[in-house]
Protein backbone atom coordinates (compact mmCIF):
# COMPACT_ATOMS: atom_id res chain seq x y z
CA UNK A 1 0.00 0.00 0.00
CA UNK A 2 1.32 3.76 -0.82
CA UNK A 3 1.64 6.74 1.97
CA UNK A 4 -1.50 8.19 1.92
CA UNK A 5 -1.32 11.92 0.18
CA UNK A 6 -3.51 14.82 0.63
CA UNK A 7 -5.12 16.18 -2.50
CA UNK A 8 -4.85 20.17 -2.87
CA UNK A 9 -7.48 21.77 -5.39
CA UNK A 10 -7.96 25.14 -5.64
CA UNK A 11 -10.78 26.95 -8.20
CA UNK A 12 -7.81 29.61 -9.22
CA UNK A 13 -4.06 30.18 -9.81
CA UNK A 14 -5.07 33.37 -7.73
CA UNK A 15 -5.47 30.91 -4.50
CA UNK A 16 -2.01 30.21 -4.37
CA UNK A 17 -0.13 32.50 -2.62
CA UNK A 18 -2.96 31.79 0.46
CA UNK A 19 -2.69 27.92 0.06
CA UNK A 20 1.09 28.16 0.71
CA UNK A 21 0.51 27.77 3.95
CA UNK A 22 -0.72 24.72 3.58
CA UNK A 23 2.10 23.50 1.49
CA UNK A 24 4.45 24.38 4.69
CA UNK A 25 2.46 22.87 7.26
CA UNK A 26 1.78 19.39 5.25
CA UNK A 27 5.75 19.69 4.50
CA UNK A 28 6.73 19.84 8.22
CA UNK A 29 4.27 16.61 8.89
CA UNK A 30 6.22 14.92 5.97
CA UNK A 31 3.04 14.73 4.27
CA UNK A 32 2.99 14.00 -0.07
CA UNK A 33 0.27 16.26 -1.40
CA UNK A 34 -0.65 16.99 -4.76
CA UNK A 35 -2.17 20.53 -6.24
CA UNK A 36 -4.18 20.79 -8.95
CA UNK A 37 -6.32 23.94 -10.55
CA UNK A 38 -9.90 22.62 -11.55
CA UNK A 39 -13.14 24.14 -11.31
CA UNK A 40 -16.53 23.12 -10.32
CA UNK A 41 -18.20 25.53 -12.85
CA UNK A 42 -15.65 25.73 -16.03
CA UNK A 43 -13.81 22.22 -15.93
CA UNK A 44 -16.13 19.81 -13.46
CA UNK A 45 -15.75 17.02 -15.73
CA UNK A 46 -12.04 17.43 -15.00
CA UNK A 47 -12.94 17.98 -11.25
CA UNK A 48 -14.29 14.45 -11.10
CA UNK A 49 -12.31 13.12 -12.87
CA UNK A 50 -9.39 13.57 -10.67
CA UNK A 51 -11.04 13.13 -7.42
CA UNK A 52 -12.27 9.34 -8.59
CA UNK A 53 -8.35 9.24 -9.86
CA UNK A 54 -6.89 10.56 -6.17
CA UNK A 55 -9.16 8.46 -4.66
CA UNK A 56 -7.87 5.67 -6.52
CA UNK A 57 -4.51 6.04 -5.87
CA UNK A 58 -5.12 6.21 -1.99
CA UNK A 59 -5.40 9.95 -1.39
CA UNK A 60 -6.50 10.47 2.46
CA UNK A 61 -8.59 13.64 2.27
CA UNK A 62 -9.19 16.56 -0.01
CA UNK A 63 -8.50 20.19 0.32
CA UNK A 64 -10.32 22.54 -1.24
CA UNK A 65 -9.82 25.95 -1.85
CA UNK A 66 -12.03 28.80 -3.75
CA UNK A 67 -13.63 31.96 -3.38
CA UNK A 68 -16.87 33.49 -4.54
CA UNK A 69 -19.69 30.73 -5.08
CA UNK A 70 -17.24 28.41 -3.75
CA UNK A 71 -18.71 25.24 -5.01
CA UNK A 72 -15.72 23.33 -5.53
CA UNK A 73 -15.48 21.52 -1.85
CA UNK A 74 -19.31 20.48 -2.30
CA UNK A 75 -18.14 19.01 -6.07
CA UNK A 76 -15.42 17.14 -4.64
CA UNK A 77 -17.32 16.07 -2.10
CA UNK A 78 -20.49 14.60 -4.41
CA UNK A 79 -17.45 12.58 -6.03
CA UNK A 80 -15.56 10.97 -3.39
CA UNK A 81 -16.54 9.46 0.48
CA UNK A 82 -12.74 10.31 1.47
CA UNK A 83 -13.22 13.21 3.81
CA UNK A 84 -13.06 17.06 2.20
CA UNK A 85 -12.03 20.47 3.79
CA UNK A 86 -12.95 23.44 2.72
CA UNK A 87 -11.66 26.68 2.67
CA UNK A 88 -13.26 29.34 1.94
CA UNK A 89 -11.20 32.30 0.33
CA UNK A 90 -11.79 36.14 0.58
CA UNK A 91 -12.43 36.75 -3.08
CA UNK A 92 -15.50 38.74 -2.65
CA UNK A 93 -17.66 39.74 0.50
CA UNK A 94 -14.34 39.66 2.48
CA UNK A 95 -15.18 35.98 2.09
CA UNK A 96 -18.31 35.69 3.37
CA UNK A 97 -20.16 34.27 0.44
CA UNK A 98 -17.37 31.72 -0.01
CA UNK A 99 -17.71 30.88 3.88
CA UNK A 100 -21.64 30.32 3.43
CA UNK A 101 -21.26 28.47 -0.04
CA UNK A 102 -18.49 26.36 2.03
CA UNK A 103 -20.62 25.58 5.25
CA UNK A 104 -23.84 25.18 4.04
CA UNK A 105 -23.52 21.60 2.43
CA UNK A 106 -26.88 19.46 1.88
CA UNK A 107 -27.11 16.33 4.40
CA UNK A 108 -25.22 13.67 3.06
CA UNK A 109 -22.33 15.99 1.54
CA UNK A 110 -20.25 16.85 4.36
CA UNK A 111 -17.55 19.32 4.01
CA UNK A 112 -15.50 20.19 6.98
CA UNK A 113 -15.10 24.11 7.13
CA UNK A 114 -12.49 25.62 8.47
CA UNK A 115 -11.84 29.46 8.45
CA UNK A 116 -11.52 31.70 5.90
CA UNK A 117 -8.08 32.61 4.40
CA UNK A 118 -4.50 32.06 5.36
CA UNK A 119 -5.54 30.60 8.81
CA UNK A 120 -8.03 28.58 7.24
CA UNK A 121 -5.14 26.79 5.04
CA UNK A 122 -3.26 26.10 7.77
CA UNK A 123 -5.91 24.43 9.95
CA UNK A 124 -7.40 22.71 6.83
CA UNK A 125 -3.25 21.05 6.82
CA UNK A 126 -4.11 20.54 11.10
CA UNK A 127 -6.66 18.64 9.87
CA UNK A 128 -5.69 16.49 7.08
CA UNK A 129 -2.51 15.50 9.36
CA UNK A 130 -5.69 14.62 12.26
CA UNK A 131 -7.26 12.63 9.57
CA UNK A 132 -4.16 10.83 8.63
CA UNK A 133 -3.08 10.11 12.05
CA UNK A 134 -6.09 7.78 13.55
CA UNK A 135 -4.56 5.51 11.20
CA UNK A 136 -0.88 6.79 11.47
CA UNK A 137 0.35 6.40 15.42
CA UNK A 138 3.87 8.09 13.99
CA UNK A 139 1.45 11.00 12.58
CA UNK A 140 -0.64 11.27 15.71
CA UNK A 141 2.89 11.56 17.59
CA UNK A 142 4.09 14.23 15.30
CA UNK A 143 0.47 15.75 16.36
CA UNK A 144 1.16 15.76 20.20
CA UNK A 145 4.35 16.90 19.63
CA UNK A 146 3.22 19.87 17.57
CA UNK A 147 0.60 20.95 20.52
CA UNK A 148 3.11 20.27 23.32
CA UNK A 149 5.47 22.40 21.65
CA UNK A 150 2.63 25.25 20.77
CA UNK A 151 1.87 25.79 24.37
CA UNK A 152 5.52 25.18 25.81
CA UNK A 153 6.02 28.52 23.59
CA UNK A 154 2.74 29.76 25.07
CA UNK A 155 4.21 29.70 28.60
CA UNK A 156 7.55 30.88 27.81
CA UNK A 157 6.10 34.36 26.55
CA UNK A 158 3.50 34.52 29.01
CA UNK A 159 6.44 33.88 31.42
CA UNK A 160 9.07 36.61 29.23
CA UNK A 161 5.24 39.19 29.91
CA UNK A 162 5.26 38.87 33.42
CA UNK A 163 8.75 39.44 33.93
CA UNK A 164 8.81 42.86 31.66
CA UNK A 165 5.27 43.76 33.63
CA UNK A 166 6.94 43.27 37.18
CA UNK A 167 9.85 44.94 35.82
CA UNK A 168 8.13 47.82 34.58
CA UNK A 169 5.80 48.30 38.09
CA UNK A 170 9.00 48.50 39.76
CA UNK A 171 10.63 51.06 38.38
Amino acid sequence: MSKPFVAIVMGSDSDLPVMEAAFGLLDKFDIAFEVRLTSAHRTPDSVRSYVTDADERGCAAFICASGMAAHLAGAVSAATLRPVIGVPLDASLNGLDALLSTVQMPGGNPVATVAIGKTGAENAAYLAAQIIGVADPEMHKKLVDERRANAEAITARDAHLQKTLQERRAN
